[in-house]
């Protein structure tokens, strides 16, 4: 959001807050739940279907759009999905150069920092150092690819899963999964297991 954006909704919310038409500390939850909770569980379930269901993984990857669909997750946003896989070879990063286009079926409202000149710019021209910043580390030999995500196409990543998880359960694993992981921001790991 620009910077007069933001202060306009600020003084809107004080507005609305003062003249007891809203509460501040429900909006803070609403937004809240959008954007921590609601729409990245939706895209926890797509992944740890994927993990656990080798026939699912495949339509996937070949129509994101259709499968997160066969889990109930579509409307605005999330038209055009395309699924792009963590492997130990390549990690997926997504940003959105123009604007913020983001797929919120299965990630909520974006955070603030998606949404940021610098993340836009940054995430393209020094995707390692980037990720460096927030904690993922890479080996040299793996390739980074950054997807632009427009208008047209939205990106989901779908995070390695990680080591030492293969007993878990489906509920177990979405538990794992996190809103960045599926940004490609951060690699998904199991406390007993590793990354």
């Amino acid at each position: 959001m620009s910077d007069d954006l933001a202060i306009r909704a600020e003084a809107l919310e004080a507005l609305l807050t003062e003249r007891g038409l809203v509460n501040a500390e429900a909006i803070d939850a609403v937004v809240s739940h959008f954007e921590n909770d609601l729409g990245p569980l939706n895209g926890a379930q797509v992944v740890a279907r994927a993990w656990t269901d080798p026939a699912y993984r495949k339509r996937l990857l070949a129509d994101g759009t259709r499968a997160i669909a066969e889990l109930g997750f579509e409307g605005p946003q999330g038209d055009k999905i395309v699924v792009v896989e963590n492997t130990p070879e390549v990690h997926n990063l997504v940003v959105c150069t123009l604007c913020s286009c983001y797929p919120w079926p299965v990630l909520g409202l974006p955070p603030a920092w998606y949404k940021s000149p610098a993340y836009r710019a940054r995430a393209v021209r020094e995707p390692r150092a980037v990720l460096q910043e927030f904690g993922v580390e890479l080996a040299d030999d793996v390739e980074v690819r950054v997807w632009d995500s427009s208008a047209e196409i939205r990106y989901l990543v779908l995070p390695a899963r990680p080591a030492g998880s293969e007993d878990l359960g489906i509920e177990a694993l979405r538990a794992l999964v996190s809103r960045d992981a599926m940004i490609g921001v951060a690699t998904v790991t199991h406390p007993g297991g590793g990354a």
